[in-house]
């Protein structure tokens, strides 16, 4: 109990930090809040629109004497909310609405004299016009390669390409004059709307860009930056010992503003490239949906099909289930071809959640596979929702963490004014309502549903549960520049960025704090993950094994366990390996899943 105590504290600090921080690293860290010196910000449009609207006029009238207190004006039928009054009453006025209570004497012919308070009395119903302010959006640039003819399933050129920058005005009577910037200090322009610039090698740490575009408004867009790596890959470059190799080249780049493919967020916060030759296989994106089929064998997810009659297991002796998780042998075969196709059954939803947020594709199904076996509703004794497994903790995390999965959230749940304030600043009960909703919704149990699962529900809850991975890599960045003051890519590599959000996501942030604080004041200036591991205190030490389920070249087995019960770490017991089949796996003892700080 003291070490979760303290976990929990070193929590709590790392979140008073992050709010303290969050000028220099903040949420959504884009490049440009990483530069040493920040870019000029550009002016906002602003144009005034005439509004025709229908104008209501009230008086707020004292029952004692009938004499008026206020008069205000609405834009809707109806009374006047507690607000617009408040708003445009005084406060005397406002202390009479309050003390307002039913008056049995209100008619036409009875004295009303003594009644307390006020009452609405609508005088006026006109046709009126008023200014709005509006805000224009501003011109934008967008970044992409040319020529490069790609390598299949790499993000290799066969030529050196050409980087190409494309400006946007939305304006309709407005144009593009030219786009500007530099590259390692170079400056460049371009007139028109489109922009292409030869690219060279770069070295390994790659070289920072910064564009932006004037219109002909007489204003220029965002100042927006990229980083650049442009590495040549064989032998064939190479003056002294000429190759036959084929001349290829790995070209990234990290910007808000990429347009030439999947846009990985995470790697665009940490701003850190991934390693040459690409991400290993269980950070990877398929360009395909069928590259990421498996044939997997789940005891749990058997058993949930014969338990909901999507799986015909009446014909085995034992009606296919030793228990009410447990299937027998007989129910394990019966069951095969339904497991098999049930674990690919979200992979489309899974590709497009990948390539909308930038998550690894496989990192998300293999994270699947550990957390719920695929089967995306509430497990007993849990409080666990979803194919990822959501709590209120995790929903918490996305929420504070993920400011644009919040504000397209909130409003299904909460006004929009309230939404407004952002997840930090509601109300506890407000943000109670949001994390109980969220992990409601996610919930895809169904008892009147034919198969007993909603699946509209399971398919949303892969998209929160990328959204929650992206959440925790900001958060997971956050800690470190808490730590060591400087940007995650400086300090540590793109693999190990991953791991150390995986662990955050599992363990929860005061066993990353804690352990990364440590690793981080013994260490050479770097952090990387044999030197986290080795500081995880034995309360967070589950993250390990999890870590290492999640992080194979193939999808991971889940250890077995004969119950689901709510432990720190899963318990493995013997396999159940029936003659000439793949190895069949239970569901593993649900981990403890921190997940956020607690609630501000």
């Amino acid at each position: 109990m003291g070490c979760i105590k303290k976990l929990l504290a070193a929590g709590i600090i790392v979140l008073l930090l992050g709010v303290f921080f969050s000028q220099v690293y903040p949420q959504q860290v884009s490049a440009r809040a990483l530069a040493a010196n920040p870019t000029p910000q550009p002016k906002k449009r602003i144009t005034k629109l005439t509004v025709q609207y229908t104008r209501y006029e009230w008086w707020l009238i004292r029952w004692s004497n009938n004499t008026t207190e206020c008069q205000l004006f609405i834009d809707h039928p109806g009374l006047p909310t507690n607000a617009e009054i408040f708003k445009q009453c005084t406060a005397r006025a406002n202390g009479h609405w309050l003390e307002t209570g039913p008056c049995d004497q209100a008619d036409q012919t009875a004295d009303t004299s003594s009644c307390t308070g006020s009452y609405l009395h609508l005088v006026n119903v006109d046709d009126s016009e008023h200014q709005v302010e509006v805000e224009l959006p501003l011109p934008q640039v967008w970044v992409s390669i040319s020529d490069c003819n790609p390598v299949p399933k790499t993000h290799a050129c066969t030529t050196l390409p050409d980087l190409l920058l494309q400006a946007e005005e939305p304006l309709p009577n407005e144009n593009i004059i030219q786009i500007q910037g530099t590259i390692n200090g170079q400056a460049f322009n371009c007139p028109g709307s489109q922009c292409i610039l030869p690219l060279s090698t770069t070295g390994l740490q790659g070289q920072k860009m910064e564009f932006w575009t004037d219109s002909s408004l007489g204003d220029s867009s965002e100042h927006f930056t990229a980083m650049l790596r442009v590495m040549p890959w064989g032998d064939f470059a190479n003056p002294e010992a000429p190759s036959n190799d084929p001349a290829q080249w790995y070209v990234d780049v990290l910007s808000s503003q990429w347009r030439g493919g999947s846009v990985d967020n995470c790697a665009n916060s940490w701003q850190v490239f991934p390693d040459m030759g690409g991400p290993p296989a269980w950070l990877r994106t398929p360009d395909k949906v069928e590259d990421l089929q498996t044939q997997q064998s789940y005891y749990l997810l058997s058993g949930n099909l014969i338990k909901n009659g999507i799986v015909d297991a009446s014909d085995c002796l034992d009606g296919g289930m030793v228990n009410n998780q447990i299937p027998s042998t007989c129910g394990l075969e019966k069951a095969k071809p339904k497991v098999i196709e049930w674990q690919n059954l979200f992979d489309p939803e899974i590709l497009k959640a990948a390539q909308d947020t930038g998550v690894p594709a496989q990192l998300i199904k293999n994270m699947f596979s550990r957390e719920s076996q695929f089967w995306p509703g509430v497990f007993k004794d849990t409080n666990e929702a979803g194919l990822g497994q959501l709590t209120e903790n995790g929903a918490d995390t996305v929420l504070l963490w993920n400011p644009d999965f919040f504000a397209q959230f909130c409003p299904l749940v909460l006004d929009k004014s309230v939404c407004d304030h952002g997840f930090s600043n509601l109300l506890p009960e407000h943000q109670a309502i949001l994390r109980g909703a969220l992990v409601s919704k996610v919930n895809a149990t169904c008892a009147d549903c034919p198969i007993g699962i909603d699946l509209t529900s399971a398919n949303f809850s892969v998209r929160v549960f990328a959204e929650s991975l992206r959440a925790n890599c900001e958060q997971t960045g956050q800690i470190i520049y808490n730590i060591s003051r400087r940007s995650p890519g400086q300090v540590s590599s793109f693999v190990d960025l991953w791991r150390f959000t995986i662990l955050n996501y599992n363990a929860g942030p005061g066993c990353s704090y804690t352990a990364m604080k440590a690793a981080w004041l013994s260490g050479n200036g770097k952090l990387t993950w044999s030197q986290v591991a080795g500081k995880l205190e034995p309360v967070c030490q589950s993250a390990i094994p999890y870590l290492e389920g999640v992080s194979q070249e193939v999808l991971p087995t889940p250890a077995i366990s004969a119950t689901a019960t709510a432990t720190v770490t899963p318990t493995p017991t013997a396999t159940a390996t029936p003659r000439s089949t793949p190895t069949y796996v239970f569901y593993p003892t649900a981990t403890q899943d921190q997940g956020a700080y607690p609630p501000p």
